[in-house]
C-alpha cells in the first residue's frame, strides 16, 4: 500500500461522491475554504496496488488545548478496513511528530455501531473526550417525494405553522449574492448573544467558496420588512445542508416558513436530502440544543448517530489536551 498527495480533484471528488458524498468537511470545496482561510490543509490518497482506497483531507490545528492534525469527517474508506486504518494512522501519527502535533484526531462518518467501536479500538484509537462536534447526530429529511407527502410526515404543529405564516405577514427572500451576508452577520451576532455560543469562524469565506460554484444560497425570512430570520444552505454531494442559522424571537412563525421554503429550494434544486445538521439526543431537555433541536425535529426525518471522534496519541502532551476536554465536558453538560 502506498500513500500520496493528491492534488487532482477529479480523482478527488469522484472517490469522494462514490464513498462518501455526505462527509462535508472532506469535500474538495471545503478544503478551499480551509485554504481561503490560511489554515494548512493536504489532500491524501492511500492506494492499495493500483486502486485508491480511501482519501483523507488533514489540516493542521493550533488552539489553546495543544497543537494536533484533525481529519474531520474522515477518513473516506472504500471499506471498513483493519489494514488500511493501521496504514493511514501510521502515516499521519508521523506526521504529527514532524509538525511538533500532540495527537491526530478523526472523525469518519460511519455508523455508531459496536462493530466499529471495537475496530476503532483495536487500531489503537482512543474515543475522544471532545464534546458532539460536526453534526455526529443529524435529521435527515427525503426529498424524493411529493410536497404533500413531506408535510403529511411533520409534526402536525409544524404544518399549521407553516401554513398560517404567510397570512401574518412571513416573508422569505431567497439570495446567491455574498453582499447580501451582511444582514446575515447582523442576527447572527444577536443570536449568539442571546444563545451564549461562540460564532463559527470563516462563514464568509464558506459562502463566497460554494457559492462561486452555485452551492451556497442564503435564506432572509421578514415579517413585513423586518429581518426576523436567516440560514445558509449549503450543497454538497446529494444533500442540501441546514449549515448556520439566526434568529429574533417572534411569535410570527417566520423560522417555519423559512425552513420550509429551504426544503422545497433544495428539492427544485434536484437534493436527495436535506440535512438539519447537528441536534441534541432525544429527551435530553437540559441540552443546550435542546430547543433548537425540538424545533429541527418537528419537520420530520431520519435521526442518523455517526462515531464520535477518536484520537491517536502522538506526545505525553496529549494528555493534558485530554485534561481540558475532560473539564469541558463537565463543565457544558453534554
Amino acid at each position: 500500500m502506498d500513500i500520496r498527495e493528491i492534488t487532482d480533484r477529479q480523482t478527488w471528488e469522484r472517490f469522494w461522491d462514490r464513498h462518501a458524498s455526505g462527509a462535508l468537511f472532506q469535500s474538495w470545496l471545503w478544503g478551499d475554504v480551509m485554504l481561503k482561510r490560511g489554515v494548512p490543509i493536504v489532500r491524501f490518497g492511500l492506494w492499495d496496488k493500483a486502486k485508491l482506497a480511501a482519501i483523507f483531507q488533514v489540516m493542521t490545528v493550533s488552539a489553546r488545548r495543544g497543537r494536533y492534525l484533525h481529519v474531520r469527517h474522515g477518513p473516506v474508506l472504500m471499506t471498513q478496513s483493519a489494514a488500511y486504518w493501521r496504514q493511514i494512522l501510521e502515516f499521519l501519527r508521523e506526521k504529527a511528530r514532524g509538525e511538533y502535533a500532540w495527537f491526530v484526531r478523526v472523525s469518519p462518518q460511519i455508523d455508531d455501531t459496536p462493530d466499529h467501536r471495537d475496530m476503532l479500538k483495536t487500531v489503537g484509537l482512543l474515543h475522544s473526550l471532545t464534546h458532539e462536534v460536526d453534526a455526529e447526530r443529524c435529521i435527515v429529511l427525503p426529498l424524493e417525494r411529493e410536497e404533500e407527502e413531506i408535510l403529511a410526515g411533520m409534526r402536525k404543529t409544524t404544518r399549521y405553522e407553516i401554513r398560517r405564516a404567510p397570512s401574518l405577514g412571513a416573508r422569505v427572500e431567497i439570495s446567491i449574492d455574498p453582499a447580501r451576508l451582511e444582514s446575515f452577520f447582523s442576527l447572527y451576532a444577536q443570536t449568539s448573544r442571546r444563545h451564549h455560543f461562540v460564532v463559527h469562524k470563516g462563514i464568509r469565506e464558506e459562502f463566497e467558496v460554494f457559492a462561486r460554484e452555485g452551492k451556497a444560497v442564503l435564506l432572509l425570512g421578514y415579517v413585513l420588512d423586518t429581518l426576523m430570520s436567516a440560514a445558509i444552505i449549503l450543497f454538497s454531494g446529494n444533500e442540501a445542508i441546514y449549515h448556520h442559522g439566526a434568529s429574533i424571537p417572534t411569535k410570527i412563525p417566520v423560522n417555519y416558513a423559512l425552513q420550509w421554503e429551504a426544503i422545497r429550494m433544495a428539492k427544485q434544486r434536484g437534493a436527495v436530502l436535506y440535512n438539519y445538521w447537528g441536534v441534541s439526543p432525544p429527551g435530553d431537555d437540559a441540552h443546550p440544543w435542546s430547543g433548537h433541536s425540538l424545533f429541527k425535529r418537528g419537520f420530520g426525518g431520519k435521526e442518523i448517530v455517526r462515531i464520535h471522534a477518536h484520537d491517536a496519541p502522538v506526545s505525553p502532551l496529549y494528555w493534558a489536551t485530554r485534561t481540558v476536554e475532560w473539564w469541558e465536558e463537565k463543565r457544558r453538560g453534554y
